[in-house]
């Protein structure tokens, strides 16, 4: 089990550093009229929160290293199960100011327990 943990952080990280890189060098503009970029980032966010949902399962203590993990699987409840509500300056705003953080504590809780 403790192995399908580490694997699920390291699926999480995988998808945070490929959030960032997806919209490196865009902008929300540019973003909003690129389909495949949206369907990219969307395909991510579900990775993202599928990762923290499976670790959430085996370990509901997690929450103590990552109290926002509920919100990142909200976030890809909605996308999924809402994509026709989604938001794109939501999602382009969690990318920039929320994913790096959050893919910093992932790797560190990796560089600790991994």
């Amino acid at each position: 089990m403790y192995h399908d943990i580490i694997q699920s952080v390291m699926d999480a990280v995988d998808a945070c550093r490929m959030l960032q890189e997806f919209t490196a060098n865009h902008t929300l503009e540019t973003y909003q009229i690129d389909p495949l970029r949206r369907s990219a980032v969307g395909y991510q966010f579900a990775t993202l929160g599928e990762a923290l949902n499976r670790v959430d399962d085996a370990d509901p203590s997690f929450r103590d290293h990552l109290p926002e993990m509920g919100k990142v699987i909200g976030m890809r409840n909605r996308m999924i199960h809402g994509y026709d509500r989604v938001d794109d300056s939501v999602v382009w705003d969690t990318v920039k100011n929320f994913v790096p953080d959050l893919q910093n504590k992932l790797a560190t809780w990796l560089e600790k327990n991994g």
